[in-house]
């Protein structure tokens, strides 16, 4: 059968495009190795996918080139996803920090994306090994199908689980596109035997600001029983590299706290100062490292100020990450230097695009890569619509 547009995975960028590319007049086929369309979006929040968020803007996403992800951001904003999900009748609320979850469950998210799909006549092929992809004469030819246009929507190898896999960078190589070093990202950092104490607090959450470099995030840390995890150390770990130092801020304020509590409590030890303001465990590990024996009374205003120098400023190296496996999204991928910011085409292969997850675009936790996955995915397919009915 000939298409005017293939395209491979059938997770939340791919169906968009598809949906678009289909309610344009584009004749649509959509490929996916899976027996279900949407596993990373079912599991996604819950259970109750987190599809976007209030505050998207370009500069909540990473790349090599930071402009790239503008242009189709501006075009299909949050509200307009938003709108969508609304023209379905699917109930939502906002979580912290501008999160939309649906009210119900994320199987209405892609139960709405077939049906758009449905509405542009697409045809939706699962459980399809899509060996060997050829190209010539201005067709690409996948699974038995031919297309003059041929989008790569497979996303990235975080969740292997739930069968991610690196396919796109594999394709993209074959028709010379670039590919950014994939790496995971929005990922929990294992910390090694020198931080053994919390490690052996697993469970222990708190608010916190953590910190890579000039990039910090206030959100909450969790200590697990391999190092560190929780939103805050989630959205720093996009921006670490190996040997980088996280810096948390466990108690703001530290060095006037601890000054309080000698003036209030000067009998008491430095765990009941600490306890007052975090999770007891935590509370006695720290008292711990910082290592006071003396009450509080007996302590020297440097000696404060020692204390609140580790409070405020906790240098830890983690010695890696926990991998593709806890990995929410992939940073690095297709390099965008080779597509067209407008609609995800390569520059040097007409027909070939590129969106979602599998391009060098990763924005923060919250939903925002969800946001891209739909941006680019109405950017695809729009261009494949104008190109059919031009």
């Amino acid at each position: 059968m000939d298409y005017d547009a293939i395209i491979l995975g059938a997770g939340g960028a791919g169906l968009l495009a598809a949906a678009t590319a289909g309610q344009g007049g584009a004749r649509v086929l959509v490929l996916d190795h899976a027996a279900k369309a949407g596993k990373k979006i079912l599991i996604s929040g819950g259970g109750r996918c987190n599809f976007t968020n209030m505050g998207v803007e370009p500069d909540c996403f990473l790349s090599e080139n930071p402009h790239f992800a503008k242009s189709a951001l501006a075009r299909y904003t949050q509200w307009d996803f938003l709108a969508l999900v609304e023209a379905h009748g699917i109930a939502w609320h906002e979580k912290t920090l501008g999160q939309l979850f649906c009210d119900s469950s994320a199987r209405q998210i892609v139960a709405m994306l077939l049906d758009e799909c449905a509405k542009g006549a697409v045809q939706v092929r699962l459980n399809t090994p899509l060996g060997d992809i050829a190209h010539g004469d201005g067709l690409f030819r996948v699974a038995g199908a031919r297309a003059p246009n041929l989008v790569l929507a497979t996303g990235g190898p975080s969740i292997p689980k739930m069968g991610a896999t690196g396919v796109a960078y594999d394709i993209a190589r074959q028709f010379g596109l670039g590919v950014i070093p994939p790496r995971p990202a929005l990922v929990p950092f294992t910390l090694g035997p020198d931080d053994a104490d919390l490690r052996a607090i697993p469970g222990t959450s708190c608010a916190s600001v953590a910190r890579v470099g000039a990039t910090s995030f206030e959100e909450a840390t969790l200590f697990t029983h391999k190092g560190l995890s929780g939103p805050a150390i989630l959205q720093v770990s996009s921006y670490w590299a190996p040997g980088d130092a996280v810096a948390l801020t466990l108690l703001p304020g530290a060095g006037q706290a601890l000054r309080d509590a000698r003036r209030k409590m000067p009998r008491a030890h430095l765990k009941a100062a600490l306890a007052e303001h975090l999770p007891s465990r935590l509370a006695d590990t720290m008292a711990t490292r910082i290592g006071f024996s003396r009450q509080l009374g007996n302590l020297s205003d440097a000696d404060l100020d020692r204390a609140a120098d580790m409070l405020t400023d906790l240098r830890l190296h983690p010695d890696g990450t926990e991998g593709y496996a806890k990995a929410e999204v992939t940073a690095g991928g297709i390099d965008t230097a080779d597509l067209s910011s407008k609609t995800m085409e390569a520059r040097a292969v007409p027909g070939l695009f590129a969106i979602g997850e599998a391009v060098d675009v990763t924005g923060w936790l919250g939903g925002y890569n969800f946001q891209w996955a739909w941006s680019s995915g109405v950017a695809a397919g729009e261009a494949i619509a104008a190109r059919v009915v031009g």
